[in-house]
């Protein structure tokens, strides 16, 4: 009988497979790699490929492959190698793809005319998504299913039809329920920026990828959290729609048929443009024709006709955001403001976050956790630390009816608190400006506080992660007198460091009400343009 080890040995030789088709071999990595590896690909890459993976947004990408000014072949070329790189400094592939990527680039340039909104489009996926195809294996991070194959996606059928090049499929955490992405079976995706910290989760192997260019946009999924956490935010946009906006069929994973907190697609991508496009032509394809679950509501820009009213939350009342944060929301703040938004505070205190997370907690579990631990002990992985943190040490409930209804009911006295914004001067808050954690990227395995994007997740808002600072040790100083108010709020205090942290990324998110993902982009569109930005 094949053993845990043998399984990952033969996982691992398989990723190696594809990594040693790369044409040209990397050259120049260094036998140490550096605390920061954002400077490698300058070293390794020719100055082509720099010029095809840095100098363009997807946009422009699109614009000159769709002018054919530029090859699909060589541009999938420069991603591969540079997706390459990217895995060297920080573990973030489980394959890289690199025969089915070259094919269909040749394909593609055959065309007569170029045909798709994606046409020649690199795009790399979180690997339990699945593939195109049949037969496409999918480990999901788990030894039991090292040879697990499963048909093709229905949202990556429809990128491929729209003229897109699939060519990475990236790392996620054991059960895709960390902050951390690691795994007995592919090991820890490291930070780029910085590898004594977390790359974060679920979609670390996609952050870490787009962080070192190796990448211009991908798909990721979200349950716990949005799509991505602000741990390597300096150069990208995350967003998470509300559920049954976008299809999920295909995608693989544990608890399949859970419906007391769905998982999300949505665009993790270099910029707000790009993030818009996918979901445009995403939609465009009306998934719901072909998966029945998704609401027929085709994409439509939003366009306010007002000043944007913007509520701030400073905390969510139950653990303090680290200095970092807390400037970045001061810096936004007063950009709106000056920029003519009606900018107030957003309470939490009376709304009972400690209570969101309970709630959703135990709704990521309907059976207690036992078919995941199931298929993790009886293939001998070993059960990680923060598995057993989400699975095992959070509020458990055995009326799983009962605490739906209790979620609902938290739901409709949310939708309340937000109506009553509107009494003072009639017009209600349009989204709220918030932390996407409670500080930067965490140290390894201290990633235990979700609060400030489950909550999100629990009520069904869609919502957005910009970049907008990052750590500065002089600017950025622990507040030495501040007394934490919880054991929660202790942990997080005690983590911050202002030397540990410095230079790391820093990103806020956008949420608005469910299913108004337009109006949160259009949102983000005005609150970029009052920081300055494009």
């Amino acid at each position: 009988m094949e053993t845990a080890q043998q399984k990952i040995e033969r996982a691992r030789a398989r990723r190696e497979t594809g990594l040693a088709k790369l044409e040209p071999k990397l050259a120049g990595l260094p036998a140490q790699l550096p605390r920061n590896s954002l400077e490698l690909p300058g070293s390794i890459l020719t100055a082509r490929e720099i010029e095809l993976t840095e100098k363009y947004d997807v946009v422009e990408l699109l614009a000159i492959l769709k002018a054919r000014e530029v090859s699909v072949e060589e541009v999938t070329r420069a991603f591969l190698r540079r997706a390459a790189v990217a895995h060297a400094a920080t573990n973030c592939l489980v394959e890289l793809m690199w025969d089915q990527a070259i094919a269909r680039a040749k394909h593609l340039d055959s065309l007569p005319e170029p045909q798709g909104a994606f046409f020649g489009l690199p795009i790399s996926t979180k690997e339990h998504h699945g593939m195109v195809g049949e037969n496409v294996i999918t480990t999901a991070s788990v030894i039991a299913w090292v040879d697990r194959k499963h048909g093709s996606n229905t949202m990556y059928d429809d990128l491929w039809e729209e003229g897109c090049v699939f060519y990475a499929r990236t790392t996620q955490p054991q059960t895709i329920m960390h902050l951390e992405t690691v795994s007995n079976l592919w090991g820890r995706t490291d930070n780029p920026y910085n590898r004594d910290l977390t790359a974060g989760g679920s979609s670390g192997g996609e952050s870490a990828l787009i962080a070192m260019r190796g990448s211009l946009e991908l798909v990721v999924t979200s349950v716990a959290v949005f799509a991505a956490l602000p741990h390597l935010l300096a150069f990208m946009v995350s967003s998470k729609p509300s559920t049954k906006r976008i299809t999920v069929a295909g995608q693989t994973g544990h608890m399949a048929g859970r419906e007391t907190i769905f998982s999300t697609p949505g665009p993790m991508t270099v910029d707000r443009k790009a993030m818009e496009l996918l979901m445009r032509v995403i939609l465009s394809k009306q998934p719901w024709r072909k998966d029945p679950s998704i609401v027929p509501m085709p994409w439509t820009p939003y366009n306010f006709t007002k000043p944007l009213k913007i509520a701030v939350q400073w905390w969510d009342g139950v653990v303090k955001p680290h200095p970092p944060i807390t400037r970045a929301l001061k810096e936004v703040a007063a950009a709106c403001q000056k920029a003519g938004m009606r900018v107030v505070d957003w309470d939490c205190e009376k709304l009972d976050h400690k209570k969101s997370w309970d709630i959703i907690s135990a709704l990521y579990w309907p059976d207690g956790g036992l078919e995941t631990l199931d298929c993790l002990e009886g293939a001998g992985d070993t059960v990680l630390p923060l598995t057993k943190w989400i699975i095992q040490e959070q509020p458990s409930v055995k009326n799983m009816t009962q605490l739906c209804y209790t979620r609902d009911a938290y739901r409709t006295s949310y939708a309340k608190t937000w109506n009553a914004t509107a009494d003072d001067d009639g017009d209600e808050v349009d989204v709220i400006l918030c932390p996407a954690s409670f500080g930067a990227a965490t140290p390894h395995e201290k990633s235990k506080y979700w609060g400030y994007t489950a909550h999100w997740n629990m009520l069904d808002y869609p919502g957005v992660v910009f970049p907008v600072t990052s750590v500065d040790a002089s600017k950025d100083t622990k507040d030495l007198n501040y007394k934490p108010i919880n054991e929660q709020d202790q942990f997080i205090y005690d983590l911050y460091d202002p030397e540990l942290f410095a230079g790391a990324p820093v990103g806020l998110q956008i949420v608005g009400r469910r299913l108004q993902e337009e109006k949160v982009l259009a949102a983000l569109e005005l609150v970029e343009q009052a920081m300055g930005r494009k």
